[in-house]
């Protein structure tokens, strides 16, 4: 599902090279995904760094919507190392080859990825990550914030009935964790280091950095990856 790159491209941060090649995003999704149009077109006929300072408000701020997937399931678990071996496999596997500053389960790596094998393997990864994907709909969707499109598209593609929609009444119910108080908290118990732990090592810093950086932040609901799954 080559769509799949394109909307890996429209969830991560905002670059050059998508917009200097929006006309062959658009022509992309309107053959693949024409659900998606309205929304790309919107979002590639603002400025740059317009887009790219609200995709820091949006995914940066908190742990709710983050677009790391195990973060949703495993939390800071031992489980979570694992998942991660296990989905570097699986890239391996596949020729896909990771920078020293991506964590595995970043979710446009993840569709970068699915985009690489057939569609009925895309289709089960999609399924795989089916409540994620709704669980950080439901909260762009309640927050007013239009990526959610994104999100519904995944699901449609994984041919599940879950959508944004599905999780409206858990989503209603959470703490904001994005507000000035509770990032406040975050950065206020965050210990200050000058020296930083194996700076140079592709594999731990990235987890390391994000661990600390969340570490004492709000805890939104997590997902039951056992419940609702691919129908």
């Amino acid at each position: 599902m080559q769509i799949l790159k394109i909307i890996a491209l429209l969830i991560e941060y905002p670059d050059e090279l998508l917009w200097e090649n929006r006309d062959d995003a658009l022509a992309l999704v309107e053959q693949d995904a024409p659900m998606l149009l309205p929304f790309t077109q919107q979002h590639l006929s603002a400025p740059l760094l317009d887009r790219q300072a609200e995709w820091c408000e949006v995914f940066e701020r908190g742990r709710a919507t983050s677009l790391l997937l195990f973060e949703h399931v495993h939390a800071e678990s031992r489980d979570r190392g694992q998942a991660m071996v296990d989905l570097m496999s699986q890239y391996d596997k596949a020729g896909l080859a990771l920078d020293c500053r991506e964590l595995p389960d970043y979710l446009p790596l993840y569709l970068e990825y699915l985009s690489l094998v057939s569609d009925d393997e895309a289709r089960e990864g999609l399924q795989n990550v089916a409540p994620i994907l709704a669980l950080i709909g439901g909260r762009l969707k309640q927050r007013g914030v239009a990526h959610y499109h994104l999100f519904d598209a995944l699901l449609t593609l994984a041919q599940t009935r879950l959508s944004s929609d599905s999780v409206a009444k858990q989503v209603s119910g959470e703490k904001r964790d994005d507000t000035r108080q509770a990032l406040d908290a975050v950065w206020e118990e965050e210990q200050v280091k000058f020296i930083e732990d194996n700076a140079t090592s592709c594999d731990s810093s990235p987890m390391q950095h994000y661990q600390r950086r969340f570490s004492q932040d709000v805890a939104p609901q997590y997902v039951d990856v056992s419940a609702g799954g691919p129908k």
